[in-house]
């Protein structure tokens, strides 16, 4: 059952932010790191990672492209101060086996780290190289319990989450009702290919089921565009459920 966030406080406010081509691909073929968005695309993602007091991705996303996106803008910087928040947001890398290059470069940048990961992945690994390591009992493993899991976030003063892919684990917190916001930019060139990945991947979702979206906002910028949404939580009724705006519940 796809059953879009309410507002639970034990959990971060989480919003997935991905750029993608026209015909929905993330990246192509060779799954290697996406390097397709323009300046202003780049600009715009390290506005979100600003606003955030987390970022969480996937260990492949970090094995293709190696590092992560700090923030660098001087402004950004300054309205970070202004709210409180330490200069840079935890950079937090799931991976359940945490087969990690220590060479990468991401171990190298003045961010602070996590690790998300099993018991077993969680040894050998030292606080020099993640200053938090979150090790997730087997039971919450199988499968992920991510609201179990963000809500440890939120207890290390994680409130505001961005979710920057890969397509696997944003299909894992929708399953588990644990994104509230998307925000994706649609970049104009077609990638194509049936193993190329998407946004979100995984089992899939029945369409009857399929999580809802309100559009908040859209601008174009060059050949890009720009969508934010919100995802629309569903309300339990006595034999079905209906939408948040009201319209017609689906049935299944």
């Amino acid at each position: 059952m796809a059953i879009a966030p309410e507002s639970d406080p034990a959990i971060p406010h989480t919003t997935l932010v991905l750029a993608m081509s026209l015909d929905g691909k993330i990246a192509d073929v060779q799954r290697g790191a996406a390097r397709f968005s323009s300046a202003a695309d780049l600009a715009h993602l390290e506005k979100q990672v600003a606003a955030a007091d987390g970022v969480l991705f996937g260990g492949g996303t970090l094995r293709a492209y190696g590092t992560t996106l700090s923030v660098r803008d001087a402004e950004l910087l300054a309205q970070r101060r202004q709210r409180g928040q330490p200069e840079q947001p935890i950079q937090i890398v799931w991976s359940p086996s945490a087969n990690l290059d220590p060479n990468l470069r991401y171990f190298r940048q003045p961010v602070p780290r996590g690790l998300v990961t099993t018991a077993a992945g969680a040894q050998g690994w030292q606080a020099d190289q993640f200053h938090h390591i979150w090790p997730i009992p087997k039971d919450k493993t199988q499968p992920w319990d991510w609201a179990w899991v963000l809500a440890q976030f939120r207890q290390t003063g994680t409130n505001r989450l961005a979710l920057l892919g890969g397509g696997g684990l944003a299909a894992d917190l929708l399953r588990c009702h644990c994104v509230h916001e998307i925000v994706i930019t649609v970049c104009p060139l077609i990638l194509g290919g049936t193993t190329a990945p998407t946004p979100v991947e995984g089992a899939g979702f029945l369409a009857d089921l399929a999580p809802r979206l309100r559009l908040i906002s859209n601008h174009t910028v060059g050949d890009e565009v720009f969508l934010h949404y919100r995802v629309l939580p569903l309300h339990r009724t006595a034999n079905s459920f209906t939408l948040e705006n009201n319209q017609p519940s689906p049935t299944g």
